[in-house]
């Protein structure tokens, strides 16, 4: 296959201004196997430069749907039943798209329905795959933002940018090895917290989905007009500060960021002072770092543990106080203030006020550093 071939196919002119270029990245696409075909089809769909990164990705294509399913021990439909579970389109039963790795992990997603039920590996299953949507689509803001976008302002060649977006994806082949190690320190992090959450439960509690943890919120005040006024990139570095601060601040007083929704994050912690300490050095730090003021809430008590999140009643109780904070302020419920037994910590009443959602005035503390 050569420059005529090319020509042939619509893919090279021989006069075009950067006929060399275009030249260099066909003959790079051959040398690594690539069919006319497979080139011809990418140039249509206009996604030439990322050809080689797009069959990177693929499994090989052995098996259709009805041969998946039977080597997995699933039927078709359970097979798209949880496809739709991880986020997945529902794949085409003629097409032959899925690989070895498609075959085991199906075959696991199998082992686990036996183990824990389907429902509940339903559940599960959307957890790891809203997860990993987003790790996908960080990975490739990541690109496109520090490799392919840099490139293109350069005016770097096709054959360059083929090769970046080739190496980038490559790099994925580090992820499972990654991903198992820090798995496993998480789930033994998640167990050495829960099993200390459980322990402030009372004796006699069967509850096996419940514990007992402080939960806070900090949000921005002022952060929407500020998003409006700002360029997309500002916004971008405005939004990175405030979720780099919060997971570093978070993490290293043994909490955990459960969510970040905007300019609001959700944290927990199994200890009430931490959690005092772990708000008080974020809203120290954002006051610093972001043009914003923070402001926030904490409450402790029995919260439903479900899907990687927190649910009840004190979620929402500390939801509200961090909503009915001014900024600067920090406010925690009194349960939260007797058991945040540590120097440093200064309370003082904020008396009553009325929440949302709730039927009677709450008693309302402040938490600053003594």
């Amino acid at each position: 296959m050569g420059p005529a071939d090319f020509q042939a196919a619509g893919l090279w002119d021989p006069a075009a201004p950067h006929a060399a270029e275009r030249l260099a990245l066909l003959e790079w696409f051959v040398a690594r196997g690539v069919t006319l075909e497979q080139i011809a089809a990418a140039h249509r769909a206009d996604h030439l430069i990322s050809l080689a990164g797009d069959l990177a990705l693929s499994t090989g294509g052995a098996h259709t749907l009805a041969e998946l399913a039977a080597l997995s021990g699933l039927t078709p439909e359970r097979v798209q039943e949880l496809r739709r579970a991880v986020g997945l389109p529902a794949a085409s039963p003629d097409e032959r798209v899925f690989g070895a790795d498609d075959v085991r992990a199906y075959a696991g997603f199998g082992a686990a329905a036996r183990l824990f039920g389907d429902e509940a590996t339903r559940r599960f299953s959307r957890v790891v795959g809203s997860s990993l949507a987003r790790v996908a689509e960080a990975a490739l803001s990541f690109f496109l933002e520090n490799i392919e976008g840099p490139l293109l302002e350069a005016r770097t060649s096709e054959l360059a940018l083929a090769q970046a977006n080739l190496r980038a994806i490559e790099l994925l082949d580090v992820l499972p090895a990654a991903v198992q190690s820090i798995l496993r320190e998480q789930m033994q992090t998640a167990i050495r917290r829960t099993r200390r959450a459980r322990d402030a439960q009372p004796r006699d509690s069967t509850t096996i989905s419940t514990a007992f943890f402080a939960v806070g919120f900090v949000d921005l005040v002022g952060f929407t007009p500020l998003s409006r006024s700002a360029s997309p990139a500002e916004l971008a570095a405005l939004v990175e500060r405030f979720e780099d601060t919060a997971h570093d601040v978070a993490t290293a007083r043994d909490g955990r960021v459960v969510k970040l929704i905007g300019d609001e994050v959700m944290f927990v912690a199994v200890d009430p002072g931490e959690a005092c300490e772990i708000a008080l050095d974020l809203m120290a730090r954002l006051c610093r770092d972001v043009p914003a003021r923070p402001r926030g809430g904490i409450a402790w008590g029995e919260m439903l543990l479900r899907g990687g999140d927190y649910y009840g009643p004190i979620v929402n109780l500390a939801a509200r106080l961090g909503e009915q904070a001014v900024p600067d302020e920090l406010l925690v419920t009194p349960e939260l203030a007797d058991r945040a037994t540590r120097p440093g910590l200064r309370f003082e009443p904020a008396g009553k006020r009325m929440l949302k959602g709730f039927d009677a005035p709450v008693s309302l503390m402040t938490v600053e550093r003594s």
